[in-house]
C-alpha cells in the first residue's frame, strides 16, 4: 500500500555531505514511522536513524549521531536523511522503510521498503 523510492546517493569525498530522499506514494505518508537502514558489503543490515510518525522523537545509531539528521515532510510525502562529515565506513546501500509503528529500531518492525541507493565515501 506504500511504495518507497530512495534517491540522492552517489560518490562523495570523506568529510563531504549528501542528502538522501525517500519519496512515498500510496497511502498518506504521515501515518507511518520512517527509518533509514544501511548495509555494507559483508555486513548485516543496520538501523541508521528512525523518526516517529507523529512528534519529533528520533533515534540515531551511535556511529552516526551528531553527523546525520533524519527528517520528514509529510506534505510532500518525502523523508530525508541529511548526512554530514561522511566517513569511508559510511559506505553502504541505504534503504528507507516505513511502518505503522510509533518508532522502530529493528528491520522486522517495518512493512515497506525502498530498493536502496548506493552511498560511497572515498578516502
Amino acid at each position: 500500500q506504500v511504495q518507497l523510492v530512495e534517491s540522492g546517493g552517489g560518490l562523495v569525498q570523506a568529510g563531504g555531505s549528501l542528502r538522501l530522499s525517500c519519496a512515498a506514494s500510496g497511502r498518506t505518508f504521515s501515518s507511518y514511522a520512517m527509518g533509514w537502514f544501511r548495509q555494507a558489503p559483508g555486513k548485516e543490515r543496520e538501523l541508521v536513524a528512525a523518526i516517529r510518525w507523529i512528534g519529533s522523537n528520533t533515534y540515531y545509531a551511535d556511529s552516526v549521531k551528531g553527523r546525520f539528521t533524519i527528517s520528514r515532510d509529510n506534505a510532500k510525502n518525502t523523508g530525508y536523511l541529511q548526512m554530514n562529515s561522511l566517513k569511508p565506513e559510511d559506505t553502504a546501500v541505504y534503504y528507507c522503510a516505513a511502518g505503522r509503528i510509533w518508532i522502530g529500531l529493528t528491520q522486522y518492525q517495518y512493512d515497506y521498503w525502498g530498493q536502496g541507493t548506493q552511498v560511497t565515501v572515498s578516502s
